[in-house]
């Protein structure tokens, strides 16, 4: 496992050999451990470097608290974006799964805000385990850390996608980054939360009226989950219980509490 002083330093070398070291640098930040850890190595490197974090209407104001007052301890320009209404106009009326959607209006988005508000280049926090072959940026004819594709418009800095997400979470861990957590199911087994309106089932057409109830349904469900420390969501409108861990208890009063918000 790196440590993360080495990380750090690999950071300041390879910023020095790219140019980085004069570049104003904008991260997309989640408030999630990868783009935590990202925000924290750039600026323990010495870049000149922001955040920028994307909410909307439906997001947990929990982890966007949390995001706050880690920029704040770590003294940095934090940048709040609302894309509910570029949001709906994406993702109301389509098929889900909704996050297709979402992650194209906050690319698009924080392209257009790094080149109007002078930053030259954009961060992502991707690890090795989120590369995959044949994506966009993996068209990279350099080193894959910094790409320049034309069709994104802006150098993108990805400085942990050479670490696996073991090593993200060992170094996370390390700095002492630990983000406020829902208790979600999520996706996979990692650590990857995200908001709630990833639990809109898959064939269902998406609407303002389902988006409410997917982050109320879900709201509820992540009292139950932090209080038993077990992940658990809720699939909407077909109401399925994803848990790890559960017992036969806590899918009781799961059911009882989603059986009242029908």
């Amino acid at each position: 496992m790196p440590a993360l002083e080495d990380a750090i330093e690999e950071i300041k070398n390879f910023s020095e050999k790219a140019g980085l070291l004069d570049k104003r640098i904008l991260v997309m930040f989640s408030g999630g451990k990868d783009s935590s850890l990202a925000l924290y190595l750039l600026k323990e490197a010495g870049l000149d470097v922001s955040a920028l974090t994307f909410f909307h209407r439906w997001s947990w104001r929990e982890t966007l608290r949390w995001a706050m007052g880690f920029t704040k301890k770590l003294n940095l320009n934090h940048f709040l974006v609302d894309i509910t209404d570029g949001l709906l106009r994406e993702a109301a009326g389509r098929k889900g799964p909704i996050c297709i959607n979402c992650k194209k209006v906050m690319l698009w988005n924080a392209k257009w805000f790094a080149l109007n508000n002078g930053f030259d280049v954009l961060a992502k926090g991707d690890n090795a385990n989120d590369k995959i072959i044949g994506a966009l940026l993996d068209q990279c004819k350099t080193d894959v850390r910094l790409c320049e594709v034309p069709k994104i418009g802006i150098p993108t800095l990805r400085p942990l996608i050479k670490y696996t997400a073991e090593q993200v979470e060992a170094l996370a861990d390390e700095a002492g980054i630990r983000p406020y957590r829902m208790y979600e199911h999520a996706r996979r087994r990692q650590w990857r939360e995200g908001c709630p309106l990833q639990y809109i089932d898959r064939e269902e057409i998406v609407t303002p009226e389902l988006m409410d109830l997917a982050y109320k349904v879900n709201y509820e469900i992540s009292k139950i989950a932090r209080e038993r420390k077990v992940r658990v969501s809720v699939r909407v409108p077909g109401f399925e219980v994803m848990c790890w861990n559960c017992d036969n208890e806590t899918i009781d009063e799961i059911r009882r509490v989603t059986e009242k918000l029908r």
